[in-house]
């Protein structure tokens, strides 16, 4: 279920926030202005997976949604990396594909693991590009050791609690 929209920074703005946030559907504003000011800015957050797409809907373009984890009964939660599953001892809540800001962009982002069925925001397919991007990771050769990774090869990814 949707909590609200991925937010973060403008993918090709180098200053703002660098994280990608969980912003609700339903804004509290308190004191405010409506006339734009020079200040920091928040933008959505749109799927680009057009040259592929292992995801189970097709998100190329969509708007992101988010979602927030929580188990009662376990309290601690990691992500794993370049896995698509988890630890002994640890409990799988989803695995998919580990997405970032595009390597060549001048933001900065947090690599965030997304669902494979990961759903999108419904009649957001308009390609705005005035948001933050989310680009699948590959591994890059060199000091990442090639085998057991592949150059170019999309990572996958779990999230676990315990």
């Amino acid at each position: 279920m949707s909590l609200g929209i991925i937010g973060s920074g403008h993918y090709s703005y180098g200053g703002g926030g660098g994280k990608y946030l969980c912003l609700p559907n339903n804004p509290k504003y308190d004191k405010y202005s409506d006339s734009w000011e020079d200040t920091g800015a928040i933008y959505g957050t749109e799927y680009e997976v057009s040259s592929f797409n292992p995801f189970t809907n097709n998100l190329h373009d969509h708007e992101a949604p988010c979602t927030v984890c929580y188990v009662k009964s376990r309290s601690s939660e990691m992500m794993v990396p370049a896995r698509n599953d988890c630890p002994s001892g640890w409990t799988e809540e989803y695995h998919g594909y580990l997405m970032t800001a595009h390597y060549d962009h001048t933001s900065v982002r947090d690599f965030i693991c997304v669902d494979r069925e990961a759903e999108y925001v419904p009649g957001s397919q308009a390609n705005e590009n005035d948001a933050a991007l989310l680009y699948l990771v590959q591994g890059t050769c060199g000091s990442l050791p090639c085998l057991p990774y592949v150059q170019g090869r999309e990572l996958t990814c779990a999230v676990c609690t315990k």
